[in-house]
């Protein structure tokens, strides 16, 4: 879940930079492919290479791993495709701020 939350928010400061993954790559020192592979879901960063891409972005790497308030179809369109998901059909994810009382009932 970590994975999508971070490279959703990785794409999102992409287009809002106005960088290309292809620049990304460079900066944070690793190859396209990987990066690629990474936000197509089909590896896992390691600690060290969230905090080599955050830097790269001059963002704070707690930032990136905030959970975003995007629709599917944003987050399709900022990952080219069709973004991955890590829930079952049928499943959504769902964040809400709450107060601990209503935090207490769910």
């Amino acid at each position: 879940m970590y994975n999508q939350i971070f490279f959703t928010n990785v794409l999102r400061v992409l287009d809002e930079l106005g960088i290309s993954k292809n620049e990304l790559s460079d900066r944070a020192g690793m190859s396209v492919s990987f990066l690629s592979d990474l936000t197509n879901g089909k590896a896992n960063p390691s600690l060290k290479i969230m905090e080599s891409i955050a830097r790269a972005l001059d963002v704070a790497l707690p930032a990136l791993l905030e959970i975003t308030d995007l629709d599917q179809e944003s987050l399709d369109m900022l990952a080219g495709g069709k973004a991955p998901s890590s829930l079952p059909p049928g499943y959504v994810r769902v964040a809400a701020v709450l107060t601990e009382y209503q935090a207490f009932q769910v």
